[in-house]
């Protein structure tokens, strides 16, 4: 499984971005205009927040699915064991911590921002049989949507009792079309090759990976397959915390991904399937 890195500023990066998510359903994507420092700074601040018990105070909304869900609160499709994670979801209309709110809002907004453009990069490079089937541009499916999702995780220290099947995300397909994922604070991030081999995806600092997600590869007939990604337990150093931050670019709710199939209908059956409601 070849990931392509893909620098932002090349000519070329719209094409090598949809050759490599065609090919592997993954990409890394470097000198973007979110900087290393910035990441770092926003992990530090959630961290914080993380080890208070004030996130308690913001118990996820069951129906809006905002807010912070604690420890082992998903699981992934058709996995027995609980996650071992805990995390927040940030939606434009969600609630934030007072004292987190102005630096996640500017990061959410930068992030959806970089999507949109991604996802016109995408639209340049669709073979004409395959943007025909698309209800839609991608980059249309975007327009007024406020349900793209970025969910801050913490991955605690692994305990030594822990069931040997918990892992901290099980294997699975993400729901959205794409999600960008700035480098985690530690390694983990694995892909699954179509031969059903594992592979470390990179997390230098500032890259941010790009992987393709169910939607997509259902709007797009499959043409941009949904890979199967995990996060391992850390195998050197048990007692170190992980965290991360996926931004998930939603459509807007009524897009048809299929004829008569809308996005939120799609959403709504996976929330389901992973115990989220």
């Amino acid at each position: 499984m070849h990931i392509q890195t893909v620098d932002y500023r090349s000519e070329n990066a719209p094409l090598l971005l949809a050759q490599s998510l065609r090919e592997t359903g993954f990409a890394v994507l470097t000198n973007h205009p979110i900087t290393a420092a910035r990441i770092e700074a926003i992990y530090a601040s959630w961290g914080a927040f993380f080890a208070t018990e004030e996130k308690h105070d913001y118990l996820r909304d069951p129906v809006r699915q905002d807010g912070y869900f604690p420890f082992k609160s998903e699981h992934a499709k058709d996995a027995r064991e609980k996650d071992l994670k805990e995390f927040f979801h940030v939606y434009p209309w969600g609630q934030v911590p007072d004292g987190l709110a102005q630096e996640t809002r500017e990061f959410y907004g930068d992030l959806v921002g970089l999507g949109i453009e991604l996802l016109g990069w995408l639209d340049s490079q669709l073979p004409e049989d395959i943007a025909q089937k698309l209800s839609q541009p991608l980059q249309d499916m975007m327009a007024q949507s406020a349900q793209s999702l970025l969910r801050i995780l913490h991955y605690p220290p692994v305990a030594a009792d822990e069931v040997s099947a918990a892992i901290r995300a099980a294997a699975h397909e993400d729901i959205n079309l794409i999600t960008l994922l700035v480098a985690g604070s530690q390694p983990g991030l694995q892909a699954k090759d179509t031969d059903g081999h594992w592979h470390d995806v990179p997390c230098d600092p500032g890259m941010i990976t790009i992987n393709n997600g169910d939607m997509l590869a259902l709007a797009s007939d499959n043409y941009f397959p949904s890979t199967t990604h995990r996060v391992v337990n850390p195998g050197e150093n048990p007692n170190q915390s992980r965290y991360s931050m996926p931004m998930f670019l939603h459509p807007r709710p009524d897009v048809e991904l299929k004829p008569a199939f809308t996005a939120d209908q799609f959403l709504q059956e996976r929330l389901k399937q992973i115990g989220l409601k």
